[in-house]
C-alpha cells in the first residue's frame, strides 16, 4: 500500500550529506542537562526517541557557547569543553543506530539569559532592556535586566566561542551544527533595530547589523571545514515578541538569505508562529524567500500538526524539510505514526509544566498514559 504524503519520506541532502526522509525536529529547550552544562541518561532517551520514531534528523536545543555571557537558562546543556562535548557522544551514536542525523545547535542569549553562572551582569548590542517578562517554565523570574553592550573585544570573543563549540560538537561525531540567529537570542539582537542602537560597524544599516552573523559564520567554516554542515536559523519574530517583522521587507530578506549563501552556509532554517504565513504584505513565507534568495536547502518550522500542510510546503517547493517542535514533544513517533495512518496526539503546556523539562514531561505522559 501506497504511504500517504510519500513526499516526506524522500530523501533530500544538506552539504554532503543525505537526509533519510524530510521530517526534522526542531530544537526545543528542555532544561534538563546538569548544572555543570553535561548532558545524561534521560537526554539519551529523549534524543533517541524521536530517531526511533522516525524523524530524519534531530536538531538539539541551543547549547551555550561560551564561559562569559552566553548561557540562558539554568540546566540548558552547554559546548564550552571536552567534557561537555564527551557527554553528547552516547546520544549521538544511539542516534545514529536508528538511522538519523543530529546537529547541534549553537546558541547565545546575550540580553536574554534568565540564569549564567559565569558573569554577574547580562550582555548584549546595547543598553536596551528586553520586552516582556522571563520565561517561568525555564526557571525564570521577573523581568529582564539591563544589559552592558557589548564591547567589540566582548563581539570577537562572541564569535570565537560559536567557533570553538562548532569544532567541539564536530569532534563530539554530530553531523553538523546550526547558528542560532533567531528568536531574539544574541544575534537577533544586533539585526533588530530596537534591541541594536548602535553607532559602530555592528549597528545601523542592515549591513552594519548582520556583520556579526557574517563574522560568525565564517569562522565556524574555518573551524570545521568544508565538508561539515552549517547551517542558520532565522525568525522575524521572538520568545519576547511574536510582532516584529524586519522593517527593511523583502529586499532586506533578499540581503540576510544572499549573505548567508555568500559566507558558506549549507542551509538556513526559518522559523515563525505559521509556515506558510507571508512575511511581509504581498510576499512569500520567510521560508519560501529564504529558498529564493539563497538557493540552499531550507528546513522550514511554524506551527505545523497537519501532515497535508506539511506535504504542501513540500509540494510547492517553499522548503525542503520540515522541522517540528510542539507536535514533535507530544508525538516522539510522528512521522511513523503518519506512515501508518494514524491519529497523532494534541500538544498541551501541560506538558512543560511546571518546567519545561524532561522529568515534567515523563510524569505528564505517565499520568496520561
Amino acid at each position: 500500500m501506497a504511504i500517504k504524503y510519500q513526499n516526506l519520506f524522500n530523501t533530500v541532502e544538506i552539504g554532503n550529506l543525505r537526509m533519510p526522509n524530510r521530517l526534522a525536529v526542531a530544537p526545543m529547550t528542555r532544561v534538563s542537562a546538569g548544572l555543570d552544562g553535561r548532558v545524561g541518561p534521560l537526554m539519551e532517551e529523549y534524543y533517541e526517541g524521536f530517531a526511533h520514531g522516525g524523524f530524519g534528523l534531530i536538531i538539539t536545543e541551543g547549547l551555550y557557547t561560551d564561559r562569559l555571557y552566553s548561557q540562558g537558562y539554568k540546566y540548558q546543556p552547554g559546548m564550552t569543553c571536552h567534557d561537555h562535548a564527551q557527554s553528547w557522544k552516547p546520544i549521538i551514536t544511539r542516534v545514529h543506530k536508528q538511522g538519523a542525523r543530529i546537529y547541534a545547535q549553537l546558541m547565545h542569549a546575550g540580553a536574554l539569559s534568565q540564569y549564567n553562572p559565569y558573569a554577574n551582569q547580562n550582555a548584549g548590542p546595547s543598553m536596551v532592556r528586553p520586552q516582556g517578562r522571563q520565561m517561568p517554565f525555564y526557571y525564570g523570574q521577573g523581568p529582564y535586566p539591563m544589559p552592558e553592550a557589548m564591547t567589540q573585544r566582548d563581539i570577537a570573543m562572541v564569535v570565537e566561542g560559536f567557533a570553538q563549540a562548532a569544532r567541539l560538537a564536530q569532534i563530539a561525531g554530530f553531523d553538523g551544527v546550526e547558528i542560532h540567529g533567531a528568536n531574539g537570542y544574541l544575534l537577533d539582537q544586533f539585526l533588530t533595530t530596537y534591541t541594536n542602537k548602535r553607532k559602530d560597524c555592528y549597528g545601523g544599516v542592515l549591513t552594519n547589523r548582520l556583520r556579526i552573523y557574517k563574522e560568525t559564520l565564517e569562522s565556524v567554516r574555518a573551524a570545521v571545514g568544508k565538508d561539515f554542515v552549517v547551517g542558520v536559523r532565522f525568525s522575524q519574530k521572538k520568545v519576547n515578541d511574536t510582532n516584529y517583522i524586519w522593517p527593511e521587507g523583502e529586499a532586506g530578506a533578499a540581503e540576510v538569505f544572499e549573505l548567508m549563501k555568500q559566507c558558506g552556509a549549507d542551509y538556513i532554517h526559518t522559523t515563525e508562529p505559521k509556515i506558510d504565513t507571508p512575511a511581509f504584505e504581498n510576499s512569500n513565507s520567510l521560508a519560501c524567500l529564504a529558498r529564493k534568495y539563497s538557493t540552499l536547502p531550507v528546513i522550514a518550522n511554524g506551527g505545523i500538526t497537519d501532515p497535508k500542510l506539511a506535504a504542501q510546503v513540500l509540494e510547492n517547493n517553499e522548503a525542503d524539510i520540515i522541522s517540528l517542535g510542539k507536535t514533535a514533544l507530544a508525538n516522539q513517533d510522528w512521522p511513523n505514526t503518519i506512515k501508518q495512518n494514524r491519529t497523532p496526539k494534541n500538544f498541551t503546556f501541560d506538558m512543560l509544566s511546571p518546567h519545561a523539562t524532561l522529568e515534567c514531561a515523563r510524569d505528564y505522559f505517565r499520568r496520561n498514559s
